[in-house]
Order: structure tokens, then sequence, then C-alpha cells
């Protein structure tokens, strides 16, 4: 099928709230990338900006999608603050040891300068190359890793940052550390729009319900991303914003943080999610990356695609993708499922 908008120029339509030629497509396929490289060790790919890029290029040259998300997991931010990161041969980096044993200690970090620390400084080499290569025809996410409340807990360590929210016996140094994370992913973030990028953005899963109660995300997590996005706003920046598990407690307070994108997945409530989002922002997702994208047939994600066109395509504010990063064993004609549902499918008039 012949298309008479550029990926880019149909993602900026729908981020600007008109109706387009069809919905755009997103893939958060990072892990994806390493397995088309041929990476034997993938801990070596996520620290190779070049080859980061390479392989984000050759997946849009194979698939065609209009949304790329540039990034090495979730990690990276920790890494570069002082959190023992472990790279894997197989898999994405985790976070192990923290940075920190108390929140008493907050004062002694630092904000570290992204051209400066190499993990940082790799992928942003990789956002800019990708940039030069395509950004002219697709819409480029440099990714800025955690939000405040994700980067905190792995500082902290997930367990013992719990305990202090579960305690409440210092609020003002739980938002302290909260404060330096927010300034760590706000010049992380700028960096990656220097680079080029058209968006940047973050995953802030922990503070979602599936982890802490929605009265805890008001508290501790909603003022700071908020703040967070105000102050790229005021730069010009386009903001995304991920959260996964079932954010529908919170969906409204996730919209009105004014994150250009908001990111859903395959456990929200879609009716809820659209009529909260519906002229205030976009939407992206929600087909569920493991259970169908990663072990579902054609079939399987052609029907999830379709459904969630459905409900959330009319009247615009939709990018179709996977409501989190894809496995690296996603097969690709499952892959070519999800981009035809929506070259087929994915009219933003449909009633």
């Amino acid at each position: 099928m012949s298309e008479s908008l550029t990926s880019l120029e149909r993602t900026l339509l729908t981020l600007e709230g008109k109706l387009p030629d069809r919905v755009p497509v997103d893939l958060h396929n990072f892990q994806m990338t390493a397995r088309l490289m041929g990476a034997t060790s993938f801990a070596d790919f996520y620290r190779d900006g070049d080859a980061m890029a390479e392989g984000q290029i050759k997946a849009w040259e194979r698939f065609g999608h209009d949304v790329l998300i540039v990034e090495n997991g979730t990690a990276a931010l920790a890494e570069a603050c002082g959190v023992h990161v472990i790279y894997q041969d197989d898999a994405a980096p985790v976070a192990k040891e923290p940075a920190i044993k108390s929140l008493d200690d907050v004062d002694s970090l630092v904000v570290p300068d992204p051209y400066s620390i190499p993990v940082l400084a790799e992928n942003l080499k990789a956002t800019r190359r990708v940039v030069e290569a395509i950004g002219d025809r697709a819409f480029i996410i440099g990714r800025g890793d955690q939000g405040p409340f994700s980067l905190a807990s792995e500082i902290r360590g997930m367990s013992d940052f719990m305990v202090d929210l579960a305690l409440g016996e210092q609020p003002e140094k739980i938002h302290r550390l909260l404060d330096f994370c927010r300034e760590v992913a706000y010049r992380y973030m700028l960096a990656q729009i220097e680079q080029g990028a058209h968006c940047t953005s973050i995953g802030d899963s922990p503070s979602g319900p599936d982890v802490i109660s929605p009265r805890f995300y008001r508290e501790y997590a909603y003022p700071h991303v908020k703040r967070l996005v105000d102050d790229l706003k005021a730069q010009g920046v386009r903001v995304a914003y991920h959260i996964c598990g079932n954010s529908t407690p919170i969906i409204e307070e996730m919209v009105s943080t004014g994150a250009t994108i908001v990111e859903i997945d395959q456990k929200a409530d879609l009716h809820r999610s659209k009529a909260a989002a519906q002229g205030k922002t976009t939407l992206l997702g929600p087909v569920d990356p493991s259970g169908v994208l990663a072990n579902g047939t054609p079939d399987d994600v052609t029907a999830k695609a379709c459904e969630a066109l459905e409900i959330l395509a009319p009247g615009g504010g939709f990018i179709l993708g996977p409501g989190c990063a894809l496995p690296a064993t996603t097969p690709d004609e499952n892959i070519d499922a999800l981009i035809d549902a929506a070259r087929c499918y994915g009219r933003y008039d449909r009633r």
C-alpha cells in the first residue's frame, strides 16, 4: 500500500491532535535489535553506540515502523549514579547493588554529566547516529531512561526504598532523593534532545499501582514527574511517560502531567484510558509484548491490534505499539502483523 506521508509527518500530525492517513506504529525493540545484529554478547552490544544505532536503522529498514525508541534498558542512569549494574549476555542490563545504604547519604550523590559517563555517552551516540541516518523520515525518541521514582528505587535499592515509603519516617529525605533523581533525568533527557531526537521519554514503572498505592504515587511520584515534564516543556521538549502494569487507577494523573505521550500496557482499561487522554495527550501501546507479540501467532497479534485500534484510534491521539519492551525472541512475522494491522485497519475516523 502506497502512503502519502512519511513516518515523521504522520507521527507529528498525530501528536498535534490531527488525523493523518493512518495510526503510526511504534516498536519498543532495543532487545530485538541485538538479535538482528547477531550480537553474541548483549553486554557488549549495549555499551556500543555504533552497534545500537546500526541495529535500530536495520530494524527500521526491515519493518518500516514510524516511531523508534533508542535506549539500552533501564539501568544506564543508575550506573551513572553509582549503582552496580550487571551486564548479561542474553538480556538487558539490570541494577544489582544500590549506590547508597541510607537516605542520609543522599547529599553525597552527584548529578552525572551524560557526555562524560561512557554508558550514557554511547547511548547519546546511538541516538545521534540514528537521527543523522533517518531522522528526516522517522520519529526518533531518545529515551531518557528512568523517571525520578524508578531511579530512586535503583539508587536506594528497591526493597529498602519500599520500606522507607512504608515507614514514612523521613518524607523530606525521600523527596530530596527524588529531587536529585529528577535533576539527573532532566539533564540526560535534554542531552537526548541535543542529539536531534524529536522526543525523549522516561519509564517510571515502580511508581505504578502494581507496586505502590495510588496514594503513595500522588504523594511521592507524581509531583516530581509533573515538575520534570513542566521543566522540559518550558524548553520546547516533548516527553513520553511510561508505567508498566495496570495504570488505570492513576491514568488521569498520568495525563495531567502534561506528557506529550502516555504509554500504557495490556493491563490498562482501554476505555478509561481513552476517556482520560482524549484531546489532552497521545496514548501509545498497548499490545502485550510477551504473551502476544513474542509468543502468540500473527493472527493473535492482528486480533489484539485491531481491538486496540477499535477503542483507542477514534478521534485521534493514538500510536499503536507494544505495551513495553519487546523480548529479543519476538518473531519477525508478528512484528509484520502489528504493522500491517495499522496499515490496513488503523483509521482514526473509524466509528
